[in-house]
């Protein structure tokens, strides 16, 4: 198990759809009852290179317990540092030791890039 290396809690926030009254459908992401505990890797050179060279969106690893109940498109947020991510797709190894997000860190409006 790697419990003791998922250092933060992370709130998971799903899109819902609601009925708009007009014949169209609203999104809006509604935070789930259960945060979760999650270690968010930093990505290296190598993989910003590589994301550079394929236009890939991924850019940050967040691995989770495997009974996390984590999904395509639900966003990750940290309360404490503000950071949010949109998880791109979910992948476990052959044993389920851990689960690993794939994820596109989503920058504020006006911070600076990095």
């Amino acid at each position: 198990m790697i419990g003791h290396w998922l250092n933060r809690a992370l709130q998971v926030w799903r899109s819902e759809e609601t009925d708009d009254g007009h014949g169209g459908q609203t999104s809006t992401y509604v935070r789930q009852p259960d945060d979760v505990r999650a270690k968010v890797d930093q990505p290296s050179a190598t993989d910003r290179l590589l994301a550079a060279q394929t236009s890939s969106e991924h850019s940050h690893d967040i691995f989770l317990l495997p009974t996390a109940d984590v999904r395509r498109l639900d966003e990750l947020r940290d309360e404490t540092t503000g950071e949010v991510w949109k998880v791109l797709h979910v992948v476990g190894p052959s044993t389920a030791r851990y689960r690993k997000a794939q994820a596109q860190l989503i920058q504020g409006e006006g911070e600076p890039d990095g």
